[in-house]
């Protein structure tokens, strides 16, 4: 049985660098956040990391790794709008069921489009449409009975590589497999497994529904895994919002406490937008900072229910007179405790609700005129910094009133 076909784009953000910039093709090309030596690459491409770069490899390594290596900012615009074009691609072709992630996307196979030859024509016939649009950028399609299994087979054959893994060929294709290899299964759940004496996947596989629900301890997430790993197309449990936040490592001039608390309130100004935007109330907030040689700061406080800007503002500077002193490297704010707007119970004081309607006023100013039309006075001096950022797991929307830089040079300004 075939039931999902499943698009992984291929070294995502360096092939689209690539794909601009053509003289950068061949090359090895990383992606950062900015090319300092502190911090560390987002993505790498094929030529980089045949040099042992990759994800999460700090830019000192990298250049140390590979000497001719390139470092480009990254462009999170472009990212999202080119990945906006894959999808309307890729539709062409078959419908996309579900957007993973950025480089990621499902597509539910229906009647004949489960028989093999038929879902091989279709994987070929999106990589073509995709190669005429960008004639750079290649995919890795794995065709499988549910979307875990379509995902893994994508990951069989990369780059440019196309697998098809159904549901007969299961018993013997999947034991061959490191546990690491299902999504899901990372090293800490490996670590868990091998302690419950699991420490392969033929292991796994023997597993009896009631010992999946143990090594997993949650019944819900054993079952699941035991339908899922025999092709059982299973619903995902649909999640609950519980967090939003931003952190920005701090590029040399701003690894002050002038510098980083511009920063930090641009974050904050940035949170509370994309608070607002997803409709949602917060009742606690998280600000962090990391330092210089090491060592990190966190602390926590609960507000009334609130979505406005300046509420936020003050909670976090309330936080951050109580930060240990050092050299800021990386700066963050997590709004916790939400609720959707429909369950939130707002202020009975008129004061408080004016902040809430200014804030909405703001954003729509913003989107309207453009990006940093109107904002509070206390972002002034953050640059450019702390650009848009793409998530492993949701895309976002280049929203004016969430992103953009704030000069100062023009709009209004709130002290």
């Amino acid at each position: 049985m075939l039931r999902y076909l499943f698009v992984d784009m291929n070294a995502f953000f360096a092939s689209v660098e690539q794909q601009d910039f053509p003289n950068l093709r061949g090359r090895p090309v990383a992606i950062a956040a900015l090319d300092a030596p502190t911090t560390s690459c987002i993505a790498a491409s094929y030529e980089a990391k045949r040099f042992g770069v990759k994800t999460g490899t700090p830019v000192w390594e990298a250049k140390k790794l590979c000497p001719e290596i390139v470092i480009r900012k990254g462009r999170h615009e472009r990212y999202v709008d080119v990945h906006h074009e894959l999808v309307r691609a890729v539709g062409l072709c078959v419908p996309v069921t579900r957007v993973m992630s950025i480089d990621e996307m499902a597509c539910r196979l229906i009647g004949v489009e489960q028989r093999p030859d038929k879902a091989t024509a279709i994987a070929r016939q999106i990589k073509d449409t995709i190669r005429r649009k960008f004639d750079h950028l290649t995919c890795s399609i794995g065709v499988g009975p549910n979307v875990m299994l379509a995902k893994m087979a994508g990951d069989m054959m990369k780059p440019d590589g196309l697998t098809l893994l159904p549901t007969e060929d299961l018993p013997k294709r999947l034991p061959s497999l490191k546990l690491q290899d299902f999504p899901g299964i990372g090293p800490r759940m490996e670590r868990r497994l091998m302690a419950q004496g699991v420490t392969s996947v033929r292991h796994l596989l023997a597993l009896s529904p009631a010992q999946m629900c143990h090594v997993w301890g949650s019944r819900v997430h054993g079952w699941r895994w035991w339908y899922l790993l025999r092709g059982e197309d299973v619903p995902e449990k649909p999640t609950k919002r519980r967090t939003v936040g931003h952190s920005h490592v701090l590029p040399p001039e701003l690894r002050t406490d002038r510098g980083s608390k511009a920063v930090l309130a641009k974050l904050t100004h940035k949170v509370a937008a994309r608070l607002r935007r997803m409709n949602y109330w917060a009742g606690g907030i998280v600000v962090g900072v990391s330092y210089v040689g090491g060592g990190s700061w966190y602390e926590a406080t609960s507000v009334a229910h609130c979505q406005d800007t300046l509420t936020v503002l003050r909670a976090a500077d309330s936080l951050w007179v109580r930060r240990p002193h050092g050299r800021p490297l990386k700066v963050s704010i997590t709004l916790t405790d939400l609720v959707p707007a429909r369950s939130a119970t707002p202020s009975l004081f008129d004061h408080d609700r004016r902040l809430v309607d200014l804030c909405h006023i703001i954003d729509r100013l913003n989107r309207v005129f453009g990006p940093n039309t109107v904002y509070f006075g206390s972002v002034f001096g953050a640059g450019d910094t702390a650009p848009m950022r793409i998530p492993f797991n949701a895309i976002p929307t280049a929203d004016p009133a969430v992103h953009g830089s704030f000069r100062g040079r023009y709009g209004a300004v709130f002290a």
